[in-house]
């Protein structure tokens, strides 16, 4: 509460500043951290929906991690189904719930565009084989399709179907995707394989959050 100032003086700027900040602040912090997500339009959540029963198909059939290169039949190639790493969980659903084949977009990217990806591995060219299965290749293929959403702390602006990528301990990246399912207190769990296998699990906060994406085809 501000003083009342005394008779025959004239009003302070910082009373008048704090008495706006009173204001206008309750606002602000209100609009942070209660307004809710804005509804997805049309038919995405069931899309998205379709998105994460993929992912969750592959538990108990990809029991492996394993990031081996392997010479692939392009398109459609795939690493042996009861094996792989966390962006092949992503590969396998997207071809399961949409038919498509993110080794033949992001290569058919690569191609167009070479330098707007990493040059983390030293490589002159694409490689239909491995550039699909790499997480910052793929953080950069769904920017440059203009998918990302903001990275937040809060658990409600995550939804099921989206890519969550994370940074791990050794500044190793992952991907993963959020389920339907939560926690008790409202937190998704998330559909990975962070190195044994696919899982469900509670994962999304669990390192830290380098890129979220909605990637509808």
């Amino acid at each position: 509460m501000i003083p009342p100032r005394p008779a025959g003086t004239a009003p302070r700027a910082i009373d008048r500043r704090v008495f706006l900040l009173g204001l206008i602040l309750p606002a602000v912090v209100g609009r942070l951290h209660a307004e809710p997500a804005a509804p997805l339009p049309d038919k995405q959540p069931d899309a998205l929906l379709a998105l994460v029963a993929a992912a969750r198909s592959q538990i108990g059939v990809t029991r492996i991690y394993d990031p081996a290169y392997v010479t692939l039949t392009y398109p459609g190639g795939d690493v042996a189904a009861e094996r792989g790493v966390c962006t092949d969980v992503i590969i396998r659903a997207y071809r399961k719930a949409f038919n498509c084949d993110l080794q033949r977009l992001v290569h058919e990217d690569m191609a167009k565009a070479f330098q707007a990806y990493p040059t983390t591995w030293s490589r002159r060219r694409p490689d239909r084989n491995i550039d699909h299965r790499r997480v910052r290749n793929l953080q950069t293929f769904f920017t440059r399709r203009k998918a990302s959403l903001p990275v937040s702390t809060l658990a409600a602006d995550y939804r099921p179907g989206e890519l969550v990528s994370q940074m791990l301990p050794g500044n190793l990246p992952h991907i993963v995707i959020v389920s339907d399912q939560h926690r008790a207190d409202g937190v998704p769990l998330v559909i990975h394989n962070i190195g044994q296998g696919t899982r469900e699990e509670d994962y999304l906060f669990g390192s830290p959050i380098t890129g979220h994406y909605r990637f509808l085809p």
